[in-house]
């Protein structure tokens, strides 16, 4: 479905700067039209330096074709520009449930809008996302969709708190593929790897303390130590808006740092809208995802990555029909018999594991938004679920949208694989330093006494 009419030079006033992904510039509305009342517009981006691998598919390769021919509105919404909110209603909400996936509306862009929407935001944007990409100046259309850190429909007086996660991978895989030297990835996160990595690579200046394995884990006291984890280092994985506004957590997904000051004015803020301290929106954030079990949904969608990609690689291979780089520098022989079976499947079979593979993938780097109102009065028959909150003797409503959802490329399969290997062999190559880092690594003080 395509709205009518198309932004203009004269809209751009009325679009302010939300944040940004890497595929992906998200502009929020300020002007008054009834339409637009409410709603992000999504705007795509384009790297600067070409020879980097692309994080969301623009147009679909012969292979892509056969990767997703059997969806015919798949295939279609390429020409008609619209491949992102396709997936997101045709393949990410069958498998993480329609009622929780906004596939947004196709709004058309005049190239003069989008100049100036460039112009204007310049400034609020990360000074590394400015570096790294820049608007796609030659697109026509952009996605409109609700802004999901506000509460719909928000009657009078009622302030909302919305929270952002991007939960990362939840499970540890146990595939038959992953080689003997890479086994420690049977044992550690891949989140706590990549952690590493980065740190090395000054990308981040200390290691965060999140385990995804306890968001994941259907304990509520286990999520409630992931929760807190996040306070400390929030990084692009957790982030605060009140009334649509960002309190904590960083614009573009930059900040790995968070000073006391502005974890006291986020604080500040949450007690004012809310009159919840830090330890009851802990405990109201942890129950809602608890009761929800919206992750259990996100858990198994990841989990359609059954052969990793030590496994997958190889099918990719098969699906483009060339020599396999990996099979020509492996030694082991159990693990070489392995492969080669792999590479026998048939095609129907090779597609299905790479297909499942990059939905996995979106999965394992979207984000989980929910957003919380006090419920006024003593109403019952709400539309939205509900957490009764003992310590303030006060219920609150909610609701779940999951966002982020494009599809992956497929060319971008030999780059997981090349970043894999790195995040791996740098761990494994380096645990004494990562052990000397747990003892530095150590949460603020004030923010302690805060959580207990």
């Amino acid at each position: 479905m395509e709205m009518e009419g198309v932004l203009q030079a004269v809209d751009a006033k009325d679009w302010v700067y939300k944040g940004e992904g890497a595929a992906n510039l998200i502009l929020s509305y300020t002007g008054s039209s009834p339409s637009m009342l409410g709603k992000v517009l999504r705007i795509k981006k384009i790297l600067r330096d070409k020879s980097q691998p692309s994080s969301s598919c623009m147009v679909f390769s012969s292979y892509e074709q056969l990767l997703w021919g059997h969806i015919p509105e798949l295939v279609g919404s390429v020409k008609q520009d619209c491949l992102a909110q396709a997936y997101a209603v045709h393949v990410m909400s069958k498998h993480l449930g329609a009622n929780l996936v906004d596939g947004g509306v196709r709004v058309g862009v005049s190239g003069d809008f989008l100049e100036l929407v460039e112009k204007n935001v310049l400034n609020s944007r990360p000074a590394w996302r400015v570096n790294a990409s820049s608007i796609d100046k030659t697109s026509d259309a952009g996605l409109l969709i609700a802004d999901h850190s506000l509460f719909s429909g928000n009657p009078r007086g009622s302030d909302c708190i919305a929270v952002e996660i991007k939960a990362k991978c939840g499970f540890l895989p146990s595939s038959e593929y992953i080689s003997k030297e890479n086994s420690i990835k049977k044992q550690v996160t891949r989140y706590k790897m990549h952690q590493h990595l980065k740190f090395h690579q000054g990308e981040i200046s200390k290691t965060s303390e999140y385990d995804p394995l306890d968001l994941f884990s259907g304990s509520k006291e286990r999520i409630c130590i992931a929760i807190k984890s996040f306070f400390s280092t929030p990084q692009n994985n957790f982030r605060i808006f009140v009334n649509g506004s960002l309190v904590f957590g960083g614009m573009g997904g930059g900040a790995d740092n968070v000073n006391p000051a502005e974890t006291d004015k986020c604080l500040e803020d949450l007690s004012k809208v809310s009159g919840l301290e830090l330890p009851d929106f802990i405990e109201l954030l942890s129950e809602a995802i608890f009761k929800s079990g919206v992750l259990g949904n996100l858990l198994t969608t990841q989990k359609l990555d059954d052969h990793d990609i030590e496994g997958a690689i190889h099918l990719y291979y098969n699906i483009i029909s060339q020599p396999c780089s990996v099979c020509k520098n492996i030694t082991d022989a159990e693990l070489l018999r392995k492969y080669t079976l792999l590479h026998s499947l048939p095609l129907d079979k090779s597609l299905k594991i790479v297909r499942d593979f990059l939905v996995s993938a979106t999965a394992k780097d979207c984000s989980l938004m929910i957003s919380f109102r006090s419920r006024q009065g003593r109403t019952t028959d709400s539309e939205y679920d509900s957490v009764f909150l003992d310590s303030v003797e006060r219920t609150y409503e909610y609701k779940a949208n999951f966002v982020d959802l494009d599809v992956k490329p497929l060319d971008k399969m030999e780059h997981y694989f090349k970043l894999d290997q790195k995040i791996v062999n740098f761990y494994t190559r380096n645990e004494e330093l990562v052990s000397s880092l747990k003892g530095s690594n150590t949460k603020d003080a004030s923010l302690i006494q805060l959580q207990q």
